[in-house]
């Protein structure tokens, strides 16, 4: 393929082809609009960006996905209109009965997604497992095509329809740079030569190379194999080979799940500071919360398919868009209560509304915030103190459990029937069976319509959905994804 598009002029290049130059050429540094940078121009600006000299990195590029929907183990005969997506009528076709309301929600993975993420910005977006996240990278990335809707990145269409054209641009030639779950490192391979993987060969290679280790600081270990690195070293590694090709995007899939817990904190705050440093548009996927505070600008929380909320940390935490975001972005306790003129009365007493709505706004949805009857209202552990149980009557509690933290501690508590957790200091002076009163110290409480989704207890966890993908198999024009992201011409 390469060999026939060489002898073509760059005038008859088809669209699909709009980065291949007439050397045949799919580098991620190579455009239509821009000559290739043989000066040395590239790695003073990347220098630059990496001393901080600049509020976002010199290629940073934005990315936007409109109304996707995407399913797994499809056959290209299966369109968008069957499985009842936007943008698509009736089709009369007999067997579309047979795609109930349930069925189609089952076969996609995503589902009229909308997501944009300003160039600079980091977004992280956090779910239980199953829920779309690697999907939403790989559609990013190129390693899958979405059944309906666009992705932009920048001011380019890379997927999807705009008007009756079609647009795909292969992942090569996305200028995304990818770090993988397991990071995929070549273990037949040295350091640098893992870093330099799929770079263009060039007078430039070998300094591309070394200022990509020197950004995550592994300057001294070039010439190391994979199995001689600890996990944070391999961790960093899988890092500089993203950072090689001076991306426009970087997409990170859970990179610190296989690190464990003390190095995972010190590896994602270095990772955090070096996003800042470049600005560099960044797509964080996790299911833990701290790794989404930490890393993200904004998060986003999916749940089955679909972005329920997005906004900044504190947004999400003081006020979900519903239930499963408060239980899912944090430790919540809940109460039933009854509200008028604009408080909930609860066993704590009366607690003021918080009365603005939280919009969701991938989705449109906003919380509406109850002014009368029965709700469930939201209390935040911080919100809560323990007082000697002579303090006030009808807030008596005994101590169910005391987890031991180091810097704090939570306790967990049993009011009338209602567990609650309360976060104390980290010598808390109270065990097991002690009886307490609990009080109310916050500004403001969160409630929801009565449902009994939001009433769970204390320990319980916030049930995860398991993905259904019809075929494990891959389709035909997906390649290897390490292969896929770093296929520059050497």
């Amino acid at each position: 393929m390469r060999t026939v598009r060489a002898l073509r002029s760059r005038r008859d290049l088809r669209p699909s082809d709009r980065r291949v130059t007439d050397d045949g050429a799919t580098g991620d540094n190579v455009t239509r609009d821009q000559p290739r940078d043989t000066s040395g121009e590239a790695d003073r600006r990347f220098g630059s960006a990496r001393r901080g000299r600049g509020r976002h990195h010199h290629e940073a590029r934005s990315i936007r996905l409109d109304n996707v929907t995407h399913a797994y183990g499809l056959g290209r005969g299966t369109s968008a209109r069957r499985l009842g997506t936007r943008g698509a009528g009736g089709s009369g076709d007999p067997d579309d009965a047979e795609l109930d309301a349930e069925h189609r929600s089952a076969l996609c993975s995503l589902r009229d997604l909308s997501l944009q993420v300003d160039a600079g910005e980091s977004v992280a977006l956090l779910g239980p497992s199953g829920c779309g996240k690697t999907t939403l990278l790989r559609l990013v990335a190129g390693l899958e095509r979405p059944l309906a809707g666009t992705v932009s990145l920048g001011p380019e269409l890379v997927a999807g329809r705009s008007g009756r054209s079609a647009a795909w641009v292969p992942p090569e030639s996305r200028r995304v740079g990818m770090v993988f779950q397991d990071w995929a490192l070549f273990p037949h391979l040295t350091v640098e030569r893992n870093v330099g993987y799929g770079l263009r060969r060039s007078k430039h290679t070998a300094g591309h190379v070394a200022g990509a280790l020197e950004l995550v600081g592994l300057s001294g270990l070039a010439d190391r194999m994979p199995s001689t690195l600890s996990g944070g070293q391999q961790q960093r590694v899988a890092l500089a080979r993203a950072l090689a090709p001076r991306p426009g995007v970087l997409l990170l899939d859970e990179p610190f799940s296989n690190l464990d817990s003390s190095l995972r904190e010190d590896v994602r705050s270095e990772v955090r500071r070096l996003l800042i440093e470049l600005g560099m548009t960044t797509v964080f996927v996790t299911h833990d919360q701290d790794e989404a505070f930490v890393v993200g600008d904004r998060v986003g929380v999916m749940s089955e398919g679909r972005l329920v909320q997005i906004g900044t940390p504190d947004s999400l935490y003081r006020h979900p868009a519903n239930a499963f975001v408060a239980n899912f972005v944090g430790t919540a306790s809940w109460l039933p209560a009854r509200v008028s003129n604009g408080c909930a009365h609860t066993v704590l007493g009366r607690l003021p509304l918080h009365r603005a709505a939280a919009p969701a706004r991938s989705t449109g949805q906003r919380r509406a915030a109850p002014s009368t009857g029965a709700v469930e209202v939201m209390v935040r552990p911080e919100q809560l103190r323990l007082a000697p149980a002579h303090r006030g009557p009808g807030c008596a509690a005994d101590i169910e459990l005391v987890e031991f933290y180091g810097h704090d501690s939570m306790v967990v508590v049993n009011l009338e029937g209602t567990r609650l957790r309360v976060r104390c200091g980290p010598d808390p002076a109270v065990r097991r069976g002690d009886a307490v009163a609990v009080e109310f110290i916050g500004t403001e409480v969160v409630a929801f319509p009565t449902s009994g989704h939001g009433s769970r207890g204390a320990d319980e966890a916030v049930p995860a959905r398991t993905e259904r993908r019809i075929s494990a198999a891959p389709a035909a024009h997906q390649q290897h994804p390490v292969d896929s992201l770093t296929a520059q011409h050497r």
